[in-house]
């Protein structure tokens, strides 16, 4: 397909889509370190809306959201995206296709809760994800579009996507005002208290949140911008767990842990319930400093530790090179009780007249496979975003990030050798940082009904430097009812 006809594709598909749905609204309503150092040679991962719609108002939505004690929502979010061709040395099985191309996914979310007695809530979500992503989901460590299913299989047969039970408990320190929304029914909390959850949920509805860069519906749309790349936190392939989370508030600080699920095998479906062999472990500290007066600052200091059945990067490549396999294959040594583990911190600052920063970091030990979000064992990022009140368009929002992501030096080695893990596999590698600029302008249309454009460019996918670079226009849908 040559430029210009993709070109042409790309808006054509996505804005008869947009103007489709947004015509039939009425209806539907009804209805390891050092591992950011390139090498010169061959060597020697679901999303909730947590962002600034996490809770809109009467004025972005469809319908006015319900007071008192029940709550029920919903959401679409609809991301069609193309890439233009690009030049590739060569590829492998898991690269990120060098010809034009153009997908799009899907995600519709039903949100529900009841406020029941005595500091209770009861959470409950039902979702359904359909389309597909560029190249199937694979061939990039941050990849384009956080909303899709990497295994399409799975179809879009609804599913249960939270279940939660939530007791809140006071410790005193008076009441606080807070912003209902779908994780949160109570109009007002104690100063200082105890929440603690438990069911189904995601691991980033409560670890490694970021007001800018969080939310796939309304901000960026790469999966190493709304989340530490490196974080590989507990999820199956659609992004859940089952687990619990108990979080302590008190003024300027709060502190939280929870214990999750791991998934039976890299990127599978089915969680492990036996607690004993797999689980995992996250805390993470968050600070409120006042640093300038009537503007925010967050920062968020995560750790987190993985047990599951995970294969080890340098054992698969001593078995190939010994010649007991035909190529490093990383599934023929997994053993159960592996651990990785990493830490990330993660930065947020108000600087007024509707701008607002972000940046992360993040490092895990590489040592063993990248088991449930992406193959990423580094990453940097920085970015921020600014409202629309600026040229009269409060509801609007420009944004800009830049991330830099790299991975350990056995787990470019196994690349470099021809392995494959589920996301990555050139069938070789010459190494060198994958490089994400995104940019986004989201735009409000009426009540609940947004459209964004946005455009990603990605240096070295899959840390490759014979490949790319990739340049990625989108358009999003979204609409709150």
């Amino acid at each position: 397909m040559n430029h210009e006809r993709l070109a042409l594709k790309i808006p054509c598909v996505a804005w008869l889509l947009l103007a489709g749905l947004v015509a039939s609204l009425p209806l539907r309503a009804q209805a390891t370190a050092g591992c950011l150092q390139a090498a010169t040679s061959l060597p020697a991962n679901p999303s909730p809306p947590s962002g600034d719609n996490a809770n809109p108002g009467a004025d972005t939505t469809i319908f006015n959201h319900p007071s008192g004690w029940f709550w029920l929502s919903g959401q679409i979010n609809i991301i069609s995206q193309g890439n233009l061709p690009f030049p590739a040395a060569y590829s492998g099985p898991n690269s990120f296709g060098p010809e034009g191309q153009v997908a799009t996914s899907r995600l519709f979310t039903l949100y529900t809760g009841m406020e029941l007695k005595d500091g209770f809530q009861v959470i409950a979500d039902i979702e359904s994800a359909g389309g597909h992503g560029l190249s199937g989901g694979s061939g990039l460590g941050g990849f384009t579009d956080l909303d899709i299913v990497r295994t399409p299989d799975l179809g879009q047969t609804p599913y249960l996507a939270r279940f939660l039970v939530e007791k809140t408990i006071s410790l005193g320190g008076g009441r606080v005002e807070n912003d209902r929304g779908f994780l949160s029914l109570l109009s007002s909390l104690p100063k200082r208290r105890v929440e603690i959850w438990m069911g189904k949920f995601s691991t980033v509805d409560f670890f490694d949140v970021n007001p800018v860069g969080s939310d796939s519906h309304l901000q960026f749309m790469n999966w190493a911008v709304d989340d530490n790349a490196a974080y590989d936190y507990a999820a199956n392939t659609r992004g859940y767990t089952w687990g619990a989370v108990v979080e302590l508030y008190d003024g300027s600080w709060a502190f939280r842990f929870g214990e999750a699920m791991m998934p039976k095998v890299a990127n599978g479906e089915n969680l492990d319930a036996d607690l004993a062999r797999a689980h995992a472990e996250n805390s993470e500290l968050e600070l409120h400093p006042a640093l300038f007066p009537r503007h925010s600052t967050a920062v968020r200091l995560l750790s987190y530790v993985n047990h599951a059945d995970m294969g080890n990067y340098r054992e698969a490549i001593d078995g190939f090179l010994s010649g007991q396999n035909p190529v490093p294959d990383i599934t023929l040594y997994r053993r159960q009780g592996r651990m990785k583990y990493g830490f990330g911190v993660n930065l947020y600052q108000e600087l007024g007249d509707g701008i607002r920063l972000f940046g992360r970091w993040g490092w895990n030990d590489g040592r063993n496979e990248s088991f449930a979000y992406t193959e990423v064992d580094c990453t940097g990022s920085f970015g921020g975003d600014v409202a629309g009140s600026n040229w009269h368009r409060s509801l609007d929002k420009v944004g800009v990030a830049f991330v830099v992501d790299g991975i350990s030096g056995d787990h470019r080695r196994y690349l470099a050798l021809g392995g494959k893990g589920f996301i990555l596999g050139d069938g070789g590698l010459s190494y060198g940082l994958e490089q994400i600029f995104e940019t986004y302008y989201t735009f409000h249309m009426w009540r609940g009904v947004f459209g964004s454009v946005d455009l990603q460019h990605v240096a070295n996918p899959g840390y490759n430097r014979v490949r790319g670079p990739v340049l990625v226009p989108s358009l999003r849908l979204h609409v709150d009812f």
